[in-house]
């Protein structure tokens, strides 16, 4: 597995089209981003801009989806960019985004096209078509675009190798495949795309690029770990999350629950920043073209434990609409730097009130991070001790940089409702 095996060695970084411009974005909006990133963010260590969902539908204008809609597909059964959005295609975007030192991702969606069967298109390369290799009860239950593929059928490694040698020649750097991860069509079956995840797999390891393969959405099964790391980058632990409270504390379990399955090239992921400017095309719990409904402790809080715990970071916000604060909150370099190169990384402690995880920073200093999950504020303290952590330490605050009164024993700090703080111990 070439490509895996060299492929995100640390979390992904980088933008997403979705959580600002839903299935509607066009090029420009793209490139503005990129240029943002370029000028903004790159030297931070974001470097991924990525086009979500439904490029390839010429009508495409919100966060929802049209039920059959006619799609822009070439003569082999492969979905190709709207004119009317992106009119020059990927590669000339990819090129640009390149250009700027930043690499180029596309979403996709498990499986062929329906309107490709309902025509019996050929695929390239191989003598079964569209419809042999279809299953036509394999389908999404939240999109009507596609049908899955049949894994058993000859032509069904053929489509997607197809596929991905197209990606390859567009300059594509990034995958995020959906439906995969967990689909709906089979409630008793969760992990039924295991199959077309294999033929993903082998269809990248074959078209001479590397990439990234993201798989979506969630919530992934630690019992389904082991296969997940042969065969992806990063792979949901939840279903969509926005910018609610409740989503922000159930994030907790989730990264217990998956702390154990992480390695380089490996991530289980906390899904998307609805950071900044986002719901540009659609009223999505709240109004529309809004800014995040996170308070300022909020979007500390979901920075600190998505790198703590060794997430990928893909911002949702269109990005030049970002006000000084918004900015700010991406500029942190010692946060970040936890995400990418920390080691030993595990929780302390949860309950329903508070939470504690620590690591070690790439230069082997012990980092704490304190939780308030409690609608009130409260001092949150650990023993020190009891974790094996027996020196006097000298905390600074990684937000703040503030050096603190040196500890020993035990260290603590009073914190906000949902907020937080993340402290390296010098000592």
């Amino acid at each position: 597995m070439l490509n895996k095996d060299y492929a995100a060695l640390t979390p992904p970084m980088g933008w997403n089209s979705w959580d600002c411009f839903g299935a509607a974005v066009n090029e420009a909006q793209l490139l503005e981003n990129a240029r943002y990133v370029a000028e903004h963010l790159k030297d931070c260590g974001w470097q991924y801009i990525v086009c979500d969902i439904q490029w390839f539908e010429p009508t495409a204008d919100s966060n929802n989806y049209h039920k059959f809609a006619d799609l822009c597909m070439d003569a082999w059964s492969r979905l190709v960019p709207a004119p009317n959005r992106f009119p020059r295609g990927f590669r000339p975007i990819a090129d640009e985004i390149h250009a700027l030192g930043l690499k180029f991702g596309i979403h996709i969606l498990r499986g062929i096209p329906r309107q490709a069967v309902h025509r019996n298109t050929p695929i390239f390369g191989c003598a079964q078509t569209a419809r042999d290799i279809a299953h036509p009860y394999s389908i999404c239950a939240w999109n009507t675009d596609m049908y899955g593929v049949d894994a058993a059928q000859e032509g069904a490694q053929c489509y997607y190798d197809s596929l991905f040698s197209m990606y390859a020649s567009w300059g594509v750097d990034f995958v995020k495949a959906d439906d995969i991860a967990v689909t709906e069509f089979r409630p008793d079956a969760p992990y039924s795309a295991k199959a077309e995840i294999e033929l993903i797999r082998r269809a990248i390891d074959r078209c001479g690029r590397e990439m990234v393969l993201s798989l979506s959405p969630g919530p992934a099964r630690t019992c389904d770990a082991f296969h997940l790391s042969q065969n992806a980058n990063m792979w949901r632990m939840t279903g969509d999350f926005w910018d609610r409270w409740d989503k922000l504390y159930a994030m907790f379990e989730r990264c217990e629950q998956w702390n154990d399955h992480r390695a380089a090239g490996c991530w289980p992921d906390c899904d998307m920043l609805p950071l900044g400017k986002i719901s540009k095309t659609c009223a999505y719990l709240g109004e529309q073209d809004r800014y995040t409904n996170f308070t300022p402790d909020e979007q500390k809080t979901m920075l600190n434990l998505w790198c703590v715990f060794r997430s990928p970071l893909f911002l949702g916000g269109n990005l030049p609409e970002n006000r000084p604060e918004d900015l700010a909150l991406l500029q942190n370099a010692e946060l970040l730097a936890l995400d990418q190169r920390s080691k030993d990384n595990r929780q302390l402690f949860r309950t329903e009130r508070e939470a504690a995880w620590c690591c070690r920073d790439e230069n082997g200093a012990l980092v704490l991070a304190l939780f308030n999950l409690a609608d009130e504020a409260q001092r949150v303290t650990v023993d020190l001790r009891h974790f094996g952590f027996l020196k006097t330490y000298t905390p600074v605050d990684l937000w703040s940089k503030a050096r603190l009164s040196p500890v020993q024993g035990t260290f603590g700090a009073t914190l906000a409702a949902h907020a937080s703080g993340v402290y390296r111990l010098e000592g």
